[in-house]
Parts: C-alpha cells; structure tokens; sequence
C-alpha cells in the first residue's frame, strides 16, 4: 500500500511500516553484540528506527503521529526483537510512551512536543517516588530502577504515590512526567540478559512536577484522561495498561522468533562428534523445534485477535468488560514464561556448541528469561482477577 498524506503528515501503511523493521534485522543483529556490551542500544540504531516512523506508530496524528492500530506498533517491536532483543524492548517500552502522552493533559504534550516532536520518553513506574504536596503540583524525589533506553530520552515517567491531603481520602497513584534537567542516570544495569537495554536507574532530588504534568492511575483505568479532550481518535479510549503490558511482553515473542531460526540452522547443519548422528534426524528435537513455532505463531494470533477485538469496540464506542480485559491482561503476562519454557526445551537438545556466546540461539535465549523478571510478565499477578471477573467480581488490581 502506498503512503498516504494527513496534512504535513506522511503516513507509511502497516505493510511499509513492518517491511521497514524487517530489513534491519541483519544491521541490529550485526550490533547486538555491541548492545550487550556497551549495555546500550546503539545510537545509530535509535536514529534508523526514529528515520523510518517507528516512535511514531502509537502517537497522535496532531503532533506528527500516525495514530495506527497497536498491532501495527506490535509487529514492528517483535520484527525489530527478532533482530536484537534488546533493541526491540526498548523500541517497546520508548515506543508506547506516545500514547500514554497524549493522555496526560494537553499542556504536558505542549511540553514535551512542543518545538520537537520527536523528544524520546523513558519510565519507571515502580511507586517508589517520595511526593510532597506543594502549590501548582507536586515536590518529587526518589530513586527509580528498570529505565530501559533512558540514555536515549530527555523526558521520564516516573510512579509513585501522592499522599492523600485529608484524612480519610485514598492515596493516589500517579505517574509524573519530568525533563532530562530534572533528574539524573546512574548507571547501574549489569545483568545476564537484556543487557542492551541499559534500563538504569533514575534519580530526582526535590524536583517541582505541575499537576498537569501527572496522570493518574485511575484516569487510565477509567478512560476518563484528559488528553482525550485533543486527541479523540478511538484509538486513545483504549486502557492504557493494555497498551504498556504487550509493549514488555511483545519482544519475547521476536527473541522466540530467532531462537527457533538458529535452532533450525542448528539442527541443519550439526552432527554430534561423540555419536556421529545428525541433529536433523533426532525426533525429539524436531519435536521441541515443531512446538515451539506452533505455539508461537498461536501466542502471536491470540495476542493480535485480543487487540482487534478492542479496537473494534472502541471505534464503535463500546467499553470492554472486566472479563475481557482480566483475560488479556493475564494472556500477555504469560507470554514470556511461555516463551521461556520453548526455548529452555530446545536448548539441551542442541549439543555443547550451542552454549558459546558466539552460538546465534543463547543471547535470545539469556534475553526471554530476563524479561519474566519484570512485574508485568507474572500471570500469578494476573491470575485471581481473571477468576474474579469470570465471577462478576470486581477486578482487585486496576492495572488493568
């Protein structure tokens, strides 16, 4: 399909979009070594992604955005992810901050995109953040970790809870979004996998935040956000937790993707030096390597019909139900042990060669099982509120 123009606005399709990240697949892979090792997605690799649209798949049309549906954003982080996991995981993460920003009051979207609409946002929404009422907004301070490609932004989302001014009122989760003078990195990221993603910590100390510069939890669980007032595109009905919990599971998807391709290259060409035996003639690793592709392309269709079916019901202004949403949520939090568990099988199956850094299938492998530390990848947090709603009750986690 050709591009089409929206004003100023050239808006690739889907298909450009995806063929775009599938031809960097060999550049990322020839750079994922460097990823891990500088524990940073290269700079060159930010500016190609920036070059070909892809921050701007999920942001509003009125601030340069193409305003597509999230499969498209989602195909396009696993296609990356097959290339360098980490790569796609920050592509992921930066990549669905647009959205959330266009739910943040109008004014912070002025902030931010105001004379550049391309400024790049990293996160970390663990409520660890002390908060100080003060006039106009809020006193911040705190020490956040997980900020994956935060060397890469000038803006942060930070979690935390702002403490009720009356007595008898709820606290107040909120998410505060504040600028690259604001806070610092400190670079703390030295793990076993998803090196890459340089997801370091952030420090502020006393930073002011307007309210209108916060968004609060309930707003993205109730749909009432008030950046929906500008940017009133279906799209941005959405619950925003839908949105952020396939950008952390999704590259799992694309790290599964490279794994089964080496191990079929694997199996292709090894014979065993102790049995003299082909791989390619063993059924139980064509077993495990059948598996793995079936029940990944059925985790990528039921992932993507999950999306169609709230996209739909939000272009016809419908509300998805509790259940819905618990199922989903609890779908994509199961992605990545699913993911884990395929790969994990395949492994011992490859022989001694297959455990060398330099072998194509253990930097995805070390990558999907670093991504289930992450709070959104455990459906054990998932699984009562899926029982629950199936029950009527009401969902206990509004993360939702």
């Amino acid at each position: 399909m050709a591009t089409v123009l929206k004003g100023d606005v050239a808006i690739p399709s889907a298909e450009e979009l995806i063929e775009r990240a599938r031809a960097m697949i060999p550049v990322l892979r020839e750079r994922a070594r460097r990823a891990t090792a500088e524990h940073k997605v290269p700079d060159e690799s930010i500016a190609e992604m920036q070059a070909a649209g892809f921050f701007r798949i999920l942001q509003p049309k009125r601030w340069g955005g193409y305003e597509m549906h999230p499969n498209v954003f989602f195909e396009v982080l696993k296609t990356i992810a097959e290339g360098c996991m980490s790569t796609g995981w920050v592509y992921g993460v930066v990549g669905c901050h647009p959205y959330e920003l266009a739910l943040f009051h109008d004014q912070a979207q002025v902030d931010v995109w105001g004379d550049d609409n391309s400024v790049l946002i990293s996160s970390s929404y663990q409520p660890v953040g002390k908060v100080e009422h003060v006039d106009g907004g809020f006193r911040l301070s705190g020490r956040w970790g997980f900020s994956s490609g935060s060397q890469h932004c000038d803006w942060v989302l930070l979690g935390a809870m702002v403490p009720p001014k009356a007595e008898g009122d709820a606290p107040d989760m909120r998410t505060f979004l504040v600028p690259r003078a604001d806070y610092r990195i400190e670079e703390t990221w030295d793990t076993f996998g998803l090196q890459g993603t340089g997801s370091h910590d952030i420090v502020v100390e006393g930073a002011f935040v307007p309210d209108y510069r916060t968004h609060r939890a309930a707003d993205g669980f109730l749909g009432t956000n008030p950046g929906i007032k500008e940017n009133d595109a279906p799209l941005f009905t959405l619950p925003w937790a839908q949105v952020f919990v396939r950008s952390v599971s999704s590259a799992a998807l694309g790290g599964t993707r490279a794994a089964i391709q080496a191990a079929v290259q694997i199996a292709k060409e090894r014979v065993s030096t102790n049995t003299g035996k082909a791989s390619k003639n063993d059924p139980i690793l064509m077993g495990a390597i059948a598996k793995a592709q079936a029940q990944l392309l059925e985790m990528e269709a039921t992932l993507a019909a999950s999306f169609d079916a709230m996209m739909a019901k939000a272009e016809r202004g419908e509300p998805l139900d509790m259940a819905e949403r618990a199922l989903n949520r609890y779908q994509s939090s199961s992605v990545v042990r699913r993911c884990a568990g395929l790969v994990d099988e395949l492994m011992p199956l490859l022989g001694g060669r297959a455990i060398y850094m330099s072998s194509p299938i253990v930097q995805p492998w070390l990558d999907i099982s670093a991504a289930r530390a992450h709070v959104a990848n455990d459906p054990n947090n998932m699984a009562a509120d899926l029982v629950g709603t199936l029950n009527g009750e009401p969902p206990s986690f509004l993360f939702l």
